[in-house]
């Protein structure tokens, strides 16, 4: 009997995965990333993965509502800062443990998200963008200098919070963190792709492609556009949430204007739209930035705006040979090997049947 569900697991997971080119390269650097850790490498390296596994959460969050909606936000740090503040104000005055304020600070998230959503939703284009650039401007100050900073730290921040896993010695904390947030991307990435392909999904990509169609066919775009938000404000503010916790801090640097762009230079390079093109995205960029413009090319500190050029121009670079994105490629690519390969089997099949027809009509 087990044998028998074994088999059938196995067949079922070769036709959905193993003889499809895009999932198979997909479960290959799933697989990747679930062994990496066990090769020995350093807490440097590891610190770079974890990094890139929690803002990958926060980047597919930004695709799903520009590349579906194309509800353009350069503002989606107000939901990393407000996940990452929410869970550590819950913890500071209310003692909560962190699996009790994450998922509050989600909620929080996806709740500021509907609010600023309303406003955001009566303009389009580049007055959407500017908008939305203004809410996290707004907040940093805030808890910065104004009205809040006595109740969040001001600059400062507000610290220590309680890390994910104070049982474990030092050094096999970092180990189990990145297993955490590779685990919680994995869940983040599926919900969302979900999602994406849904009904929902569907109904967000006609608002995208036509506005005004959709109002005609009698789609509530209004109600669409808030779902969309809230689900992004939800994943962004978890992304925010374990990155509070794995600095054991929150500050205003959450909030900052650079935090809004790193999605949206990742998404560009992986494929916007697509929500695995901004994963692949994401782990470039990091292992860019931190890797090889950091150890592999060792800088001077003077020398860091070169740095910051190098990078820029890698990565212009890397746009203009992939324009529709690196992972949107690749998966094309796949895709036509997967076709060609259907093309064969079928042209064996022909001929093996002709075959057949063959030495039956001479019996």
């Amino acid at each position: 009997m087990v044998a028998s569900y074994l088999r059938r697991a196995y067949s079922s997971f070769a036709a959905r995965v193993l003889d499809v080119p895009p999932r198979l390269s997909a479960f290959l650097f799933l697989l990747l990333f679930a062994l990496l850790p066990l090769t020995g490498i350093g807490p440097y390296y590891l610190n770079i993965l974890i990094l890139a596994n929690t803002f990958a959460i926060f980047v597919v969050s930004w695709d799903l509502l520009v590349g579906r909606t194309g509800q353009m936000s350069l503002g989606h740090a107000l939901f990393f800062g407000v996940g990452s503040y929410s869970t550590a104000l819950l913890n500071k005055y209310f003692g909560l443990p962190y699996f009790v304020t994450i998922p509050l600070a989600l909620i929080v998230g996806a709740l500021v998200a509907v609010l600023i959503g309303f406003p955001c939703l009566r303009v389009k284009g580049p007055y959407l963008a500017l908008v939305t650039m203004a809410f996290p401007l707004i907040l940093w100050n805030l808890v910065k200098f104004g009205g809040l900073s006595p109740i969040t730290g001001g600059e400062f921040g507000i610290r220590p919070l309680p890390s994910f896993f104070p049982f474990l010695p030092i050094s096999q904390q970092r180990l189990a963190e990145y297993y955490l947030t590779l685990i919680l991307l994995l869940i983040s990435a599926v919900t969302l792709y979900k999602v994406a392909n849904s009904k929902t999904g569907i109904v967000l990509v006609s608002i995208l492609d036509n506005e005004l169609a959709s109002k005609a066919s009698g789609i509530n775009v209004t109600k669409y556009k808030l779902i969309a938000f809230a689900i992004s404000g939800l994943f962004a503010s978890l992304a925010g949430a374990i990155y509070a916790h794995l600095l054991k801090l929150a500050n205003p640097a959450t909030l900052e204007l650079t935090v809004s762009f790193i999605p949206v230079i990742v998404t560009i390079l992986g494929g916007i739209g697509t929500i695995y093109g901004p994963l692949l995205g994401t782990y470039i960029y990091y292992i860019l930035d931190l890797y090889v413009l950091e150890i592999m090319i060792r800088v001077p500190e003077e020398w860091k705006n070169v740095k910051f050029l190098a990078f820029v121009l890698i990565v212009i670079i890397l746009i203009i040979k992939w324009p529709r994105g690196i992972a949107k490629s690749v998966v094309d690519k796949l895709q036509d090997l997967e076709e060609a390969r259907e093309l064969e089997e079928i042209e064996r099949e022909r001929k093996k049947k002709q075959k057949k027809e063959t030495t039956s009509s001479k019996g």
